[in-house]
């Protein structure tokens, strides 16, 4: 580590050094001699100042001395000659009184000024400023003393005349000695004035002196300042006024080591830049005259030079090669004032009229060139000719593409305005005037969008609205951003949607569209999302509303109804008339009920045959009874539909609210419960639900929990019904069945626990489980053998679908291709977007996917279309009814020739009959599967279904 104090001792010579570099270079620079200049005179100001101090302090000691010691001692030298003699003249009125107390008083007032007296007398020997002043006090004070002793000792009533005597003998002699001491301090005061009179003069001498010596020294600067600066500063402004009037061969003075011999030498400098920069200048002109000159032979454009007389004075290579014959009329000085001397050419004369104005002109060769004139400073001008062929070709084309856009603007389905910055139509079209059913006219480009809808107003659009209104519409549609959608009413009933997109330049763009057909139809669609398309009654999403309102609205003492009505024999109207007589008498069956119940009441339709009434208001069974019985006299008559006469019967089934339920599911499901024992016991009657009824849900309560024990021991096992080929003639695959052998019940139907399972939200794992269980067991198949596995409407809507496919396929090695994935209409109900992109998910796995019971929806077609599936599965109802004559053949050759029409494989369901597998075959169904080829059978028997369909060859790994 270095050393500190060795540091400290290397840097005190460098620190030495630098201080004398400094203190020498104040004299060798103008700064440094102005700063050493006025540091001079700034000390000598100081010094004069702290002179002028000190000499004032010395004056104030002086007169504080002088009245300090010489009049403070007389004054209280006379103030004791006073007091003494306020002593005596007291003392003598003390001899005449006898009063007691006028005698004391006066005793005191003698004893008052006695102590005053030797007060004064002390304070004049403290300032005394002689030996002869104190001594005189000292025999003042003891003759004082003396009388006042005497006077003590004398007794005025028997005092003896001589003792009188022997008293006023004493006061005269302290009166002498008192003046003694005037006397004495009066003539110290004299002497010490003298002496201070004498002192200031001295002073005063020597302050005249240092002044004068200041003033020749500040002179001595002022000097010396003018000698080394003044004289080389004419210098340096002479040689800048030789530079700047442009005598630059001038010798400039050299100048000192200083900042003027600087400033001389860069003036130098300044001087050689500028003969340089003016030398570069010129061979940079001369260099931009040879460029121009090569720019202007070699350029595209004419340029013809013309001056004040009206000579041609030049012309580039382009205007010669524009104009044959004007080199020679330029040679031989044509002048545009002479235009007969170039009469005898003809492109001479195109050249004079060219250059006679502005503007375009045509040669006699087809050629168009654009003059454009400038004037020149000496009178002349000089001529650009442009060649504007190219653009005269391109300005064809665009006017004739502007007749194309006016023809397609005025067929547009829209109207169209475009404004400008300030709201000025530009651009309006036929079908804008159409819309608002202007005249013709009406509307013109340069209007204001303020002028265009008073027009509109004019015409009657709008009522019930004035301009003020509209303009206030127009404001807050700009204050809406760069695109704004407004509709806008108008008088003959028809709407219109208005889109209004901020153009760059700060106008705008407006199309105008009739969309009264559309709105109808989003109206249709928005009723139709929350009414039953048949009946127009509200749907089963729209009901649960009305039943929460309800029951948000029950009170203590008030309660409502909730019917469950199902038609009798409903079906058989259907398969026997027809589904358009089956649904013209729904609707007649849901008018009959709309007009049983009060408005505060509603009416909604389930599904199928299932109707449900809410009545507002029955606290008690009598009150809904009342209408129950009602609505069995009112649906029970007779219809008359499509030359019908058709007579229906119905079971209602009755739940009160709240004392059966609070909430919408527990009411339609006592509802339910109650329809159920009504349609068991007695069809054409209501019920009403009675809690015993419950004994039923215990018993599904046992179920659940049987299946929830069951799920999570895994005492479940898949089954596997055969898909076969008609192509092929063998097995191409499998359908995997969820069987569960209940220890109590036995095997349960599917159809009994799968809707328990999803109500229970159990469907996702057990469907996980089947998927995997499907996919493992698979595996062990032949390669050509695919498994079918059927996803729920629950389970297809969690989100952990495609992760749990994926699964499953990683850890059983199953290819993607052998999964197909089975779904219902009822799936892609819910939510289509989202359900599209599971699809597509799972395609992107090698996933197939078809649609199940297909056929049995309304919508199933608009589903083929929108959704990507790769198989359709004909329901089993279809099948089990294609030999009998009512018209299900055709249904089923419909839907074979949609799936082959869309490159689906289609299979048929139920198959149970060599029959309807001949007609199946007949019709071109691709697979079929059902008890005709096998039942469901476990994975043990697999191998033993393959060996008899399609031989010993494949044989299960």
């Amino acid at each position: 580590m270095r050393d500190p104090e060795r540091a400290t001792d290397e840097r005190t010579p460098r620190v030495l050094t630098r201080l004398v570099r400094s203190v020498t270079g104040l004299s060798t620079t103008i700064r440094g001699r102005i700063f050493v200049a006025f540091l001079g005179m700034s000390l000598l100001s100081g010094a004069l100042g702290l002179y002028a101090v000190v000499a004032i302090s010395h004056v104030g000691v002086l007169v504080n001395r002088t009245y300090d010691e010489s009049l403070m001692s007389i004054n209280y030298a006379r103030a004791t000659a006073a007091d003494f003699a306020k002593m005596r003249s007291a003392f003598a009125r003390r001899t005449h009184v006898r009063n007691a107390a006028e005698a004391a008083k006066l005793d005191a007032e003698i004893a008052d000024l006695s102590t005053t007296l030797s007060e004064d007398l002390t304070i004049a020997v403290e300032r005394s400023q002689s030996d002869r002043s104190v001594r005189t006090a000292g025999a003042v004070q003891a003759a004082v003393a003396t009388w006042e002793e005497m006077r003590r000792s004398l007794d005025p009533a028997t005092a003896r005349p001589e003792r009188w005597d022997a008293l006023d003998q004493q006061a005269s002699a302290v009166d002498s000695q008192i003046d003694l001491l005037v006397n004495y301090t009066a003539g110290d005061g004299f002497t010490f004035r003298q002496a201070a009179r004498m002192l200031v003069a001295r002073e005063m001498h020597v302050n005249a002196i240092v002044a004068g010596l200041a003033v020749f020294a500040c002179a001595l600067i002022a000097w010396l300042l003018n000698r080394r600066i003044t004289g080389p500063l004419a210098d340096a402004s002479a040689a800048a006024e030789r530079i700047a009037s442009g005598r630059l061969d001038d010798r400039i003075p050299a100048g000192g080591r200083d900042e003027l011999g600087s400033l001389l030498r860069s003036m130098a400098a300044m001087r050689d830049n500028i003969q340089a920069m003016m030398q570069r200048e010129v061979s940079q002109r001369r260099v931009a005259e040879a460029l121009v000159t090569d720019a202007l032979q070699t350029s595209r454009e004419g340029v013809i030079v013309v001056d004040a007389e009206g000579g041609i004075a030049l012309a580039n290579a382009q205007a010669l090669c524009f104009f044959h014959g004007l080199e020679a009329a330029i040679a031989a000085g044509v002048s545009l004032a002479r235009p007969a001397a170039g009469s005898g050419s003809d492109t001479l004369d195109e050249c004079f009229r060219a250059l006679a104005r502005d503007g375009e002109i045509r040669l006699a060769d087809g050629r168009w060139l654009r003059v454009s004139r400038s004037a020149t400073q000496q009178g002349g001008f000089v001529a650009v000719c442009s060649d504007i062929s190219l653009l005269k070709e391109q300005e064809d084309r665009l006017t004739e593409t502007n007749l194309r856009l006016d023809a397609a603007l005025d067929n547009m389905s829209q109207g169209l305005c475009l404004y400008d910055s300030q709201h000025r139509l530009m651009v309006v079209n036929r079908r804008y005037s159409e819309i608002y059913a202007l005249p013709a006219g009406a509307i013109a480009p340069g209007m204001s969008a303020q002028d265009v809808l008073r027009a509109s107003l004019a015409a009657g659009n709008h009522p019930g609205c004035d301009l003020a209104a509209l303009l206030h519409q127009e404001r807050e549609a700009h204050r809406g951003g760069a695109w704004h959608t407004q509709f806008q009413e108008l008088s003959n009933g028809r709407t219109v949607s208005i889109d209004r997109r901020a153009t760059a330049d700060g106008g705008f763009v407006a199309t105008y569209e009739d969309v009264t057909e559309r709105r109808h139809a989003e109206a249709r669609i928005a009723f139709l999302a929350h009414h039953d398309t048949v009946t127009g009654l509200l749907n089963r999403e729209a009901l649960g509303q009305q039943i929460d309102l309800a029951v948000a609205q029950a009170g203590r003492d008030s309660g409502f109804a909730v019917f469950a009505i199902d038609l009798d024999d409903f079906r058989p109207i259907n398969e026997t008339l027809g589904y358009g007589v089956g649904d013209e008498l729904l609707a007649a069956v849901g008018d009959r009920l709309t007009a049983c119940v009060r408005e505060i009441d509603c009416v909604a339709r389930l599904g199928a045959d299932e109707f449900i009434v809410v009545q507002r208001g029955a606290d008690r069974p009598e009150e809904a009874a009342v209408l129950a019985r009602r609505i069995i006299e009112v649906l029970s008559a007779p219809y008359s539909l499509s030359s019908h006469e058709i007579s229906i019967g119905l079971t209602i089934g009755i739940t009160l609210a709240p004392g059966d339920g609070a909430s919408c599911e527990k009411l339609l499901k006592n509802a339910e419960v109650a329809l159920d024992r009504g349609k068991t016991e007695a069809r054409g009657s209501f019920r009403f639900f009675e809690p015993e009824m419950d004994a039923r849900l215990q018993a599904r309560r046992i179920l659940e929990r049987d299946l929830r024990d069951a799920l999570a021991r895994e005492a479940f096992e898949v089954y596997y019904q055969p898909i076969y080929s008609l192509a092929a003639d063998r097995i191409c695959g499998f359908e995997a069945l969820l069987r569960w052998d209940h220890p109590g019940r036995g095997f349960i139907s599917p159809a009994e626990f799968i809707p328990i399972a999803e109500e229970l939200g159990l469907i996702v794992p057990l469907g996980e489980w089947v998927l995997r269980r499907a996919c493992e067991e698979a595996a062990h198949w032949p390669d050509g053998l695919k498994v079918a596995v059927n996803v729920s409407a629950v389970q297809f809507t969690s989100a952990s679908l495609v992760t749990a496919v994926r699964e499953a396929l990683r850890r059983t090695g199953l290819p993607g291709r052998r999964l197909e994935l089975e779904i219902t209409e009822s799936v892609l109900v819910a939510n289509p977007g989202a359900t599209t992109a599971i699809l597509h998910s799972l395609k992107a796995l090698g996933v197939r996917v078809s649609m199940d019971d297909f056929g049995t929806g309304y919508s199933s077609l608009s589903y083929l279309r929108s959704f990507p599936f790769d198989k359709i599965k004909i329901d089993q109802s279809f099948v089990r009814d294609l030999c009998v004559k009512d018209g299900t053949d055709f249904i089923v050759r419909a839907v074979i020739g949609l799936g082959s029409s869309l490159g689906m494989t289609t299979t048929a369901e139920g198959v149970e009959t060599e029959a309807q597998l001949a007609h199946l075959r007949a019709e071109g169904c691709d697979e079929v599967q059902g008890y005709l080829i096998s039942r469901p059978v476990p994975v043990s028997q697999v191998a033993e279904v393959i060996n008899r369909w399609n031989g010993a060859a494949e044989a299960v790994a």
